[in-house]
């Protein structure tokens, strides 16, 4: 039958209800929004809308503009030599396109970042993935870094569950800002060795809050600096004069500045939630409609943005340093560490895939190079740390370094208990199959992610600018 005999006029009152069943079947069929009944596995939920974002979306122009320069303003760091953005800059999609950062005392961005020379020398690989900063401002994420140790918390005074604990000031809006607070206390991120700086000997004293403390000293460094007191005194109410800013300010516009700069929703996917099933193509349907059906993808990276925000262990290869866990320190126990519970070992933070295309390598520890090599680990995650290929990796070699990298993945022992922990279903995928679900990832790309260079600053009031 052709579409031509729906516009022929009904000869019969069971020809009527027939036109009108074909109508019903046809409209189902080109719907934008598939329901799971209707494709095996299609998204069944809308679109982002500005009310799942903090402040409905709209942010303070004046917060926005003082949280970009100390975004890029590398006085926030111990020795002055890196900022948020050197380990998150717009030019590598708000992460460092390294498998691990190379912190404080490197030289350079993404790639071309090399560990520097000298006594001030990066010392230590950071040992997790710098995570990418996409969409951080909904609702929904309640907590963050890949165990979650920054965590919403009603209970606590400062509204936070945190390492600082009881330490953490108060007057902090959002998760975001609350993140913002630590990597400066951290001496191979930013705030250097005890002996190098006052921020690093805080630091190393567990001094965060106080007069001593690594907050204040920072903020002094700002309170130093009248172009800092002119934007704070422009962006907040209750800075009257130098004396009035403190590192919650700083935080707080940060804050504000990524969530307005990387919200990211206008990806093919996203316009073909609002309505437009032309957004996808063929191949991008078949490999949504795989990721929310039979390959289980959405069991972990459910819903909108990808994520179901909770934690899982999937096998994921361990390289670098380690943070300090197992016999000799070289082992990441991921949530563990946040939740002491021996059932949380190996587990980390779904991450949301919004650009994923752009933000290798992936994984807590950075072990995979390619959206094709991620993927494929959820063929057989235990079988597959066992055959992991280390060439992939993306680390600037020194032999110091290079020395700690593998050594969890070069002991069998410790590979199977990573691989025993797991809780990914194997998920059966032929090379048709892993075809399809790169392409719907790459349809979660906003093309306005692939040039964030209108965020870099033309300069910052301390001079030390991040490009």
């Amino acid at each position: 039958m052709t579409l031509r005999t729906l516009t022929q006029p009904a000869r019969s009152r069971g020809g009527l209800i027939f036109a009108v069943v074909l109508v019903a079947v046809v409209a189902a069929l080109v719907a934008p929004f598939p329901t799971h009944a209707q494709n095996g596995g299609g998204p069944n939920f809308g679109p982002v809308r500005d009310r799942d974002y903090l402040s409905n979306g709209r942010y303070d122009a004046a917060l926005v503009e003082l949280g970009r320069v100390l975004f890029f303003d590398e006085v926030l760091s111990g020795n002055r030599n890196i900022s948020c953005a050197t380990c998150h800059h717009p030019e590598n999609a708000t992460a460092d396109a390294l498998s691990l950062p190379l912190g404080e005392g490197g030289v350079g961005l993404g790639v071309a970042r090399t560990a520097g020379n000298g006594p001030g020398r990066v010392r230590q690989r950071v040992p997790r993935n710098s995570p990418a900063l996409f969409n951080l401002g909904a609702r929904q994420f309640r907590s963050l870094f890949h165990d979650g140790r920054v965590a919403i918390d009603a209970r606590s005074a400062s509204g936070f569950d945190t390492p600082a604990g009881d330490d953490l000031p108060a007057g902090l809006d959002n998760i975001l800002a609350a993140q913002a607070m630590f990597p400066v206390t951290s001496a191979i991120e930013m705030a250097g060795r005890r002996g190098a700086n006052e921020i690093g000997r805080a630091a190393a004293r567990g001094r965060l809050a106080g007069d001593d403390g690594v907050w204040n000293l920072l903020a002094q460094r700002l309170r130093d600096n009248p172009e800092y007191v002119r934007l704070f005194q422009n962006a907040f109410d209750d800075v009257d004069d130098a004396t009035d800013l403190t590192m919650v300010h700083a935080a707080n516009a940060i804050a504000e500045f990524e969530m307005d700069a990387f919200r990211s929703d206008d990806s093919p996917f996203d316009r073909f939630l609002r309505g437009n099933p032309a957004a996808l193509s063929q191949q991008q349907r078949r490999g949504m409609n795989l990721f929310y059906g039979r390959a289980g993808c959405a069991r972990c990276h459910g819903g909108a943005l990808q994520t179901d925000r909770r934690f899982h262990s999937i096998a994921m290869p361990q390289v670098g340093p380690g943070t300090g866990d197992g016999p000799d320190g070289r082992d990441d126990f991921g949530r563990e560490r946040v939740t002491g519970n021996r059932s949380d070992r190996f587990e980390f933070r779904t991450p949301s895939l919004r650009n994923v295309e752009l933000t290798a390598p992936y994984g807590h520890a950075g072990a995979y190079a390619t959206l094709d090599a991620i993927v494929t680990h959820y063929r057989n995650p235990p079988q597959e740390i066992r055959d992991y290929d280390p060439s992939q990796l993306i680390l600037p070699s020194r032999r110091y370094l290079d020395r700690f990298d593998l050594i969890v993945m070069g002991d069998p022992g410790r590979v199977a208990a990573i691989a025993a922990s797991n809780e990914a279903r194997p998920a059966r995928l032929d090379g048709r199959d892993r075809a399809d679900l790169v392409a719907f990832l790459r349809s979660l790309t906003d093309p306005a992610a692939r040039d964030l260079s209108s965020q870099v600053p033309a300069s910052v009031p301390s001079g030390l600018l991040t490009r």
